[in-house]
């Protein structure tokens, strides 16, 4: 773990708009800055909502953004925003659009291709059109981030890309877009936003100045995911989850997650689990795993989601199980569809995913990795 006086760089949207209400004042900005073509990325459902932006001249809906995008739903994104010639995206949904949004204002009209840019600080001049992200979900916190994720159907690994010029412009946190999110949904992405701050408060790069934002988070989703779980229209509810996974976007620039996503994602880009409930599938596990190398912190976490346990990693894992089962979250591999014989590869793939592995406060191996995929089967 670092100390309080090891150098850090914190990074947010120029502007944030927070609150019940808010989606309308990204078109008075969008107004106010002269921008009159948009180009809105979002997925089919959100593009029947786009009104509620309240945007003004010539608007773009590209509605056809996947779960877990890949490269070929890139290149449909950058064809459609070259098209147009924005002068502001819109990320309009969850993580992939925002994802998507970032690398279209990054990528539209630009001689770099994707693979030149894989990677931290590739990219190599500032963006030409302005970003706006707008989420509708609480998970990800990809409105708040300078990365983004799509997967390579070749190699079914994803392609992380990491660039200052990626940061939003304007991020508008309207928890009243989330209202309509199916309890499933909102469980299984309340533990993902969960699962960043956590991650980050237990990181080897963990640092007092984004534990803050992390161990809070890890309470508001303590305090408020059942609520929202149980009743979509809790407004306090909903606004206390859409705070926790801006949190966890504020965690992820800095510190970044570790051992718990670096497990998760082979189950999207292999079976196409959800983000959210690869996560949440996975967290009591690497929770559980990584106790011994930071039973101070995991005590910490466990309290903020109201859950008692002693440092035995049995204790940990069960309390942490509980906290997601209880959700209804589908905690077992087989009950995804996820078949035995693919947890080799599965560990495989885990296991090559450095960037975060590097930072789990206990070193996972190979072997270790295929005994947790194992365990969750």
């Amino acid at each position: 773990m670092v100390s309080l006086d090891s150098p850090i760089t914190i990074v947010r949207p120029h502007l944030i708009e927070f609150g019940i209400g808010t989606a309308e004042r990204l078109g008075t900005w969008a107004s106010e800055k002269g921008y009159v073509r948009t180009l809105v990325i979002s997925d089919a459902f959100n593009a029947t909502r786009v009104d509620a932006l309240a945007l003004k001249g010539e608007i773009t809906v590209f509605a056809d953004v996947t779960p877990e995008p890949d490269t070929a739903n890139l290149d449909k994104v950058l064809a459609a925003a070259n098209a147009v010639d924005a002068q502001l995206v819109v990320g309009f949904g969850g993580g992939s659009a925002m994802d998507l949004a970032k690398l279209a204002a990054v990528l539209a009209g630009s001689s770099q291709t994707l693979h030149e840019v894989v990677g931290p600080n590739k990219v190599k001049r500032p963006r030409r059109v302005a970003l706006a992200q707008v989420p509708t979900t609480s998970g990800t916190g990809s409105e708040a981030g300078i990365r983004a994720l799509v997967t390579d159907p070749k190699t079914m690994a994803k392609l992380a890309v990491e660039s200052m010029h990626m940061l939003a412009d304007i991020a508008v946190v309207d928890p009243a877009l989330t209202f309509s999110v199916p309890s499933r949904t909102t469980a299984a992405t309340g533990v993902d936003a969960m699962a960043h701050c956590v991650e980050a408060f237990t990181n080897r790069k963990a640092h007092p100045m984004i534990d803050l934002y992390a161990i809070e988070g890890t309470r508001l989703v303590g305090k408020y995911l059942a609520r929202a779980v149980k009743d979509g229209s809790d407004a306090e509810a909903r606004a206390g989850l859409s705070l926790a996974s801006l949190y966890g976007g504020f965690c992820l620039g800095p510190v970044n997650t570790a051992g718990g996503h670096a497990l998760a994602y082979p189950l999207g880009t292999r079976w196409h689990v959800a983000h959210g409930a690869a996560n949440a599938l996975i967290f009591p596990h690497v929770l559980a795993f990584n106790t011994p190398a930071v039973p101070e912190k995991t005590s910490a976490v466990m309290a903020a989601l109201g859950r008692k346990t002693s440092d035995n990693i049995e204790s940990v894992f069960d309390a942490a199980y509980s906290f997601c089962a209880e959700l209804g979250i589908e905690m077992k591999l087989s009950g995804l569809g996820v078949p035995d014989g693919d947890l080799d590869a599965m560990a495989d793939d885990a296991f090559a995913i450095r960037r975060l592995l590097d930072n789990n406060p206990r070193d996972l191996s190979r072997a270790d990795i295929r005994s947790i995929y194992e365990a969750a089967f």
